[in-house]
């Protein structure tokens, strides 16, 4: 069955059976063309028993060769190519079964195997890139295209065409020639294709070439030449030539080659510029001559010569550099080089000439100059003393002449001159001789023969040094004393004269020769000179100096003064004097030297500090000096210290105890010394005596009057002697109201004298009053008062500040703290305002009261645009101003007074047992503390001091000056005292095991001069302490505390009954 689509050659197929299988077969049979690859060949079968034919297909694959390739040239004229072009070129072959496989060949050599297949369009191709080169000219190029059922290979192909243009341009000849002559080049190209024309360019102008000429060249261009003959001027020089290459082939492109041309010609002008001949120059003076010239080619080199020798600077450069030599410098058509000189005797009349080329220019310079060198001859070298010596001075050569001298050291010489002679550079020589007569004392001294250039007014110097020998002489400045300290070094100096040095130095003491190789303690200097080291008193004396040198032998003497430190002999301690009396001190020592100032003295305080020397006299004579005490008096008594101070250290120092003796000075605080003590036999006091006198004191007591009875075993003394100060503790046992309390007396005796206090014995009782209150400081919101404690009671106080506003109802109150304060700072006021100020002293017993003028006091504050300062005071006495105003204040204490009477009713029984308990607590503590009352009063002796103003409290008798125990504020919160508007209300004690629990304390006040226990330590003031079993309980219905009414003061309240207090707590005066 044949496609009618097809042109294939199809028979019908003869169909049969098969008899044995019944199967029907077609044989077809078809020539294939290239059009039936890739299509169908269909079988069809029907049959009446089939609904559908039945169909099998084979697709047809028919292999054929490609096609004839096909190159694609980028432009028109195929094969015509430029060098330096990047040449594609696209070979297509059609058709095919396989496709076709293509390569490039050039001349026939594979230059490219690589192709791409479309199957779709059954297309290959293959692409070929490469750049021209001149070289590729006539080489062929094909493509060939082939599969595996071509009989042969197809090609397509053609010839390169290659257009290149000359690879370089070359000029032959040489371009630089003088002025006025002819210049021959030749202009030749590198090989091109087509040919190239040249021509000649002399700047903007054309120059017509001499010949031109074509050769072949490579890669079939051609060598294009062309020679040029031409005259050069001045004018050209310096102008660009050219040859250059065209053609129309080339026409966007010019190929050239320039150089150019030099023109060689000489200077026009050449001249020197600097100093004018004949001007005199010194020596050293800095010249400039300067060479011009004035055009020329090539550049002129401009070179210097002195004296037809080539000027060049030095190597290595001088510092300072004589001859500086600049290089030739250009400015438009004219050159220039500097020469710089430093003048020198050379230079003058020398001829100094620039060259350039053949012209060339000159200059001289007339340079003055001393003596360039001054000589001096000498008829002996060895001179002794009495030699003539004959000196001659040679000036060398100097410009102008110069007049020569002789000297020496100082002195003008007479000599004789010699005639001037020429001399080198064109200066002139002089000569003058010197004769002289030799002495030791030349010896090392300088002859100086100077030349004096007038003109110049210059001198040059030369010297001649005499070496004379001679034996040895010792100078006038030989030391004859060498000072030196004991234990020090010494060195005896030896100024001796010699020439030769002398060959050995001899020293002897006391007739031994000193070893000169040294030895222990001394050495002998190569100079002569003696060290010592270790120097002893012992060494002190005279020292002999033998020395020697060719010439002769010298001897000398040199004293050793040893100095050595004061050492004190005499001193007497102590030195005693009565008070008015006259007394010196004595203090000898022994030292080297002895000066007239080397005693002072010094009176020693405390720590060694030193004090006044006033009302004395300080005398010293050689080795011994003198404190002299005129009138003496008990301030003069103590340390005193004797100096001794002769420059060599250490200075001496003694210690002298003066010892003014006086009768017996007893301390007086007060007028009456109050000491307190219970009554009730239990306790016991203590009474202090202290009293100053030199010599020792005795003590005796007396009772009102009468001698007491120190056998009687109630009565025990302590007797402390300490320095001048002396002190009696008396100590009573078991203390009875009705014999203890009286005035006792103690009396102080020694040989010059006596003296005697009194001391009353009394029971405990309110505080007194203080007294001095005064203002410190004021300031609008506070003010500083101080105050002195008055008698305590016999028990621990404390101080609390009442105060009001003039004008204004009502008080305010302030505890004291600390507790034995006595200043404080009162702070919360208001500017501008008038205070009164009360201080109130309390203890267990009760206060004081207010009508002590001492401890009261008014002042106003400053306002805020006033300066602090001195308080404005008011007495107590005086009336102020709106005391109209206070009528309000009786009004107010009432209102006041109903409205807490029901309140302090209920509590008044718990207020008067605390008050017994907190009374009871203190007496208790005093009893403790008056066990080690003996051990604390004579430790307190041991630190005594004698004082003038004393404590007025009665526990407090004796001097003993200790220094207040002051503590750290910072974190202290001790517990403050209730004020009269802020009381505790303790419960009291309700049932009998309470009361029998009670004991009272057997001993009430401190000892004299206690010392109290830092603040960390206080507790509440007033505890609770448990009452007698026989002492009542006081009914509360029956006592109110009035003074717990706000705005009442302890001042304005009734006293205590006497029969308040149970007899143990009274006290009587006998």
């Amino acid at each position: 069955m044949q496609d009618p689509r097809r042109n294939s050659s199809l028979q019908r197929p003869q169909s049969h059976d098969d008899s044995d299988s019944r199967t029907p077969t077609s044989h077809p049979r078809v020539t294939p063309q290239s059009s039936d690859n890739g299509q169908l060949l269909v079988c069809e079968g029907s049959s009446p028993a089939l609904d559908a034919p039945l169909k099998v297909s084979i697709t047809m694959n028919v292999l054929y060769p490609p096609g004839p390739p096909v190159i694609e040239w980028p432009g028109l004229d195929e094969g015509h190519v430029r060098a330096g072009q990047n040449l594609e070129l696209l070979c297509t072959a059609r058709g095919g079964n396989p496709p076709a496989t293509l390569q490039w060949l050039k001349n026939g050599e594979p230059v490219s195997t690589a192709w791409g297949t479309e199957h779709t369009q059954v297309v290959a191709q293959s692409l070929l890139v490469m750049t021209v080169r001149p070289e590729d000219h006539g080489v062929r190029l094909s493509c060939e295209a082939h599969n595996s059922v071509s009989e042969g290979t197809q090609e397509r192909g053609f010839t390169l065409q290659v257009s290149f243009p000359p690879a370089a341009i070359t000029i032959l000849g040489s371009v630089s020639q003088s002025e006025n002559k002819n210049v021959t080049l030749s202009c030749i190209t590198k090989s091109s294709r087509p040919r190239v024309l040249l021509r000649w360019w002399l700047g903007w102008r054309q120059l017509q070439p001499t010949e031109e000429s074509v050769m072949d060249g490579q890669h079939g261009g051609h060598i294009s030449m062309s020679n040029l003959t031409f005259l050069v001027r001045r004018e050209d020089n310096g102008l660009t030539l050219t040859c250059e290459a065209f053609s129309e082939a080339f026409t966007k492109e010019t190929f050239k080659k320039s150089l150019t041309l030099n023109v060689k010609y000489p200077s026009q002008k050449l001249w020197i510029e600097g100093p004018p001949e004949g001007q005199h120059l010194r020596a050293g003076t800095r010249v400039r001559l300067v060479c011009l010239a004035i055009g020329g080619n090539p550049e002129p080199s401009l070179t210097w010569y002195k004296d037809s020798r080539t000027v060049s600077e030095p190597r290595p450069p001088q510092e300072p550099r004589r001859v500086q030599l600049g290089s030739v410098e250009k400015s438009g058509s004219t050159f220039t080089r500097e020469l710089v000189l430093i003048t020198q005797p050379s230079d003058n009349q020398a001829k100094f000439m620039c060259k350039a080329g053949q012209l060339s220019a000159s200059t001289r310079l007339a340079v003055q100059f001393p003596p360039t060198n001054l000589t001096i001859l000498a008829n002996a070298s060895a001179l002794r003393p009495g030699d003539a010596l004959n000196l001659t001075c040679v000036s060398v050569s100097s410009n102008p002449p110069v007049n020569l001298s002789w000297d020496k050291e100082g002195e003008r010489l007479e000599d004789m001159a010699a005639p001037p002679r020429k001399a080198p550079f064109k200066g002139s020589s002089a000569a003058r001789t010197v004769l002289l007569k030799m002495s030791s004392r030349d010896h090392g001294h300088r002859v100086t023969c100077r030349a004096h250039s007038p003109e110049l007014r210059e001198t040059v110097s030369a010297f001649y040094r005499l070496n004379v020998l001679y034996a040895p002489e010792f100078l006038g400045e030989q030391v004859p004393v060498v000072t030196a300290v004991e234990q020090g070094a010494a060195l005896l100096p030896v100024l001796v004269s010699a020439n030769p040095r002398p060959e050995a130095f001899n020293w002897t003491f006391r007739g031994y020769r000193l070893s000169p190789a040294g030895g222990p303690r001394h050495r002998i200097l190569s100079g002569g000179a003696l060290q010592l080291w270790n120097v002893t008193r012992a060494d002190d004396g005279l020292y002999q100096l033998h020395c020697q040198n060719s010439e002769g032998t010298a001897e000398a003497l040199v004293r050793l003064d040893v100095h050595y430190a004061p050492i004190i002999r005499t001193l007497q301690d102590p030195t005693e004097v009565n008070v008015g009396g006259s007394v010196d001190i004595v203090c000898t020592v022994d030292a080297n030297p002895v000066l007239p100032e080397m005693f002072s003295w010094e009176r020693l305080g405390e720590e060694e500090e030193e004090q006044s020397l006033e009302d004395t006299e300080q005398v010293s004579k050689g080795s011994t000096g003198r404190l002299q005490i005129q009138n003496a008096k008990l301030a003069q008594a103590g340390a005193y210290q004797c100096i001794v101070d002769n420059g060599v250290a250490p200075p001496a120092r003694g210690l002298v105890r003066l010892v003014v003796r006086f009768a017996p000075q007893v301390e007086h605080p007060t007028p009456l010394t109050k000491v307190a003590a219970a009554g009730d036999s239990t306790t016991s006091a203590t009474l202090h005596c202290r009293a100053r006198g030199v010599p020792n004191i005795v003590f005796t007591w007396t009772k009102n009057g009468n001698p007491l009875d120190l056998q009687d075993p109630r009565y025990t003394e302590h007797t402390y002697h300490q320095g001048v100060v002396h002190s009696s503790l008396l100590t009573i046992a078991n203390v009875s109201a009705a014999q203890d309390y009286a005035l006792f007396t103690c009396t102080a005796t020694n040989p010059l004298g006596s003296d005697h206090t009194n001391i009353q014995l009394l029971s405990i009782s309110r505080p007194d009053p203080p007294t001095g209150l005064k203002v410190l400081s004021v300031t609008p919101y506070s003010v500083g008062l101080e105050w002195k404690p008055g008698f305590d009671g016999g028990l621990p106080q404390r101080f609390q500040i009442r105060y009001e506003t003039l004008g204004t109802p009502g008080f305010l109150y302030m505890d004291v703290l600390p507790l034995q304060a006595t200043s404080f700072t009162l702070t919360g006021l208001q500017p501008s305002t008038r205070y009164r100020i009360w201080l109130l002293a309390s203890n267990a017993l009760g206060e004081s009261g207010l009508e002590h003028k001492g401890s009261q006091i008014s002042f106003t504050t400053p306002g805020l645009d006033q300066p602090s300062g001195e308080p404005n005071l008011q007495l107590p006495t005086d009336q102020p101003p709106d005391s109209m105003k206070v009528s309000l204040l009786p009004v107010l204490f009432a209102v006041g007074g109903l409205l807490l009477l029901s309140n302090v009713s209920c509590v008044g029984g718990y207020l008067w047992q605390r008050r017994l308990q907190r009374l009871a607590v203190g007496i208790s503590e005093k009893t403790e503390a008056g066990r080690s009352e003996e051990d604390r009063a004579r430790n307190e002796y041991e630190e005594s001091q004698w004082t003038v103003d004393q404590d007025t409290r009665s526990s407090t008798v004796s001097t003993t000056d200790v220094e207040p125990y002051y503590h750290s504020m910072k974190g202290f919160s001790p517990q403050l005292l209730p004020t009269l508007e802020e009381v505790s209300y303790p419960q009291g004690f309700t049932g009998p095991e309470e009361e029998a629990m009670i004991a009272f304390p057997g001993h009430l006040y401190d000892e004299v001069e206690r010392l109290y226990t830092p603040l960390a330590t206080w507790g509440p003031v007033y505890d609770e302490v448990q009452m007698a079993p026989y002492e009542p309980q006081w009914p509360k219905d029956k006592y109110e505390d009035p003074r717990r009414i706000y705005d009442e003061v302890a001042g304005d309240l009734e006293s205590l009954e006497p029969d308040s207090l149970p007899f143990e707590l009274r006290g009587h005066l006998v």
